[in-house]
């Protein structure tokens, strides 16, 4: 909720200041840091750190004080066995490594993670991630979708899609999805100015995010499961599907055995050129092709033929002899 007009800057000042005191315990439970290293993080003079560590040491909440002016708070602790915590580290280090921004919240997690491991292996793993930079720019995109979604209050946004004009949207959150493809962040929900439908948007592509003041009920029939079954990456929910038949190489097959690819089914192995055949399949776009699927046949190369159906086969040759129309003469030109 916004601040109503009733509310002085005095106490504005006094509920940051608060917010601020909560977001530095947590980050002296997870790691001990300098007034520098926070300073950073919250983007404000060194000297209100100081005066924050003063208050919580005025609060006897375990302030300590180590070697090199560095401060923490004890006390910490997870849920989560060994094992556990270093299958989330990981994913959470793939998520931060793929971020479009720096976002604070991946490093608050990954210190809270690395914290809670065995001492045995703890320092080695906080080290994986000393290297990290802090943010680049201040974008707090993921933060104020993620506010509202919990809160169920409506987001506006600009939404720049490629080659469009800036679009005005209006986004009931139901869900926050990782891209299997690319590894990207997108918001599923209700968007209710252009066509009044659950839609899929990225996050890097949002600008001018703010959150609204009505709230709204998630779908009593939503279920994520369900939108995103026909999806190859995260764009799911489309009518229409289609099933995509590929043959792969035989210097391939031991690439796709291996798995790790949604919605795909095996036809054939070990035919005696060596070659397999697949299933795989996707929504299809506005266009009839399975956009999220393209680029993930395109990257095989000549490893992969696609043999049904026609449409999707014609594109796919298409996009190749566009390669060489475009780049190979130049090549041949060269030589």
């Amino acid at each position: 909720m916004t601040d109503s007009p009733e509310i002085t800057q005095t106490e504005r000042a006094t509920r940051k200041k608060v917010r601020r005191l909560f977001d530095l315990m947590e980050l002296l439970q997870a790691k001990d840091r300098s007034t520098q290293e926070l300073a950073q993080m919250f983007r404000v003079p060194q000297r209100t750190i100081q005066r924050d560590l003063d208050d919580l040491r005025d609060m006897a909440l375990g302030l300590e004080v180590l070697p090199g002016y560095r401060y923490r708070l004890r006390g910490f602790s997870s849920h989560l066995k060994p094992l556990q915590t270093l299958a989330v580290h990981a994913a959470t280090r793939l998520l931060y490594h793929h971020a479009p921004t720096r976002d604070r919240d991946y490093l608050l997690a990954l210190d809270k993670l690395a914290q809670s491991l065995p001492e045995s292996i703890r320092t080695v793993v906080q080290r994986s991630a000393q290297d990290f930079t802090p943010p680049i720019h201040d974008d707090r995109t993921l933060e104020v979708v993620t506010t509202a979604w919990l809160d169920r209050r409506y987001i506006s946004f600009e939404y720049v899609s490629p080659g469009q004009p800036l679009e005005r949207r209006e986004l009931a959150v139901y869900f926050i999805e990782i891209s299997r493809a690319n590894l990207a962040t997108y918001a599923i929900g209700y968007e209710r100015l252009k066509r009044g439908e659950i839609r899929t948007f990225k996050l890097s592509r949002m600008k001018r995010v703010t959150p609204l003041e009505d709230h709204y009920e998630i779908a009593a029939d939503f279920d994520p499961r369900l939108y995103l079954s026909d999806a190859w990456g995260v764009v799911g929910g489309q009518t229409e599907v289609v099933t995509v038949t590929l043959r792969f190489v035989r210097e391939a097959v031991y690439r796709v055995m291996e798995g790790g690819y949604p919605n795909m089914t095996t036809e054939e192995v070990a035919r005696p050129d060596g070659s397999m055949i697949v299933k795989v399949r996707a929504g299809m776009d506005a266009t009839g092709l399975p956009r999220e699927l393209m680029p993930w046949i395109l990257g095989w190369g000549p490893r992969v033929e696609v043999l049904d159906p026609p449409s999707v086969r014609a594109h796919w040759l298409n996009e190749a002899r566009a390669v060489i129309e475009q780049f190979g003469q130049r090549d041949e030109r060269a030589t």
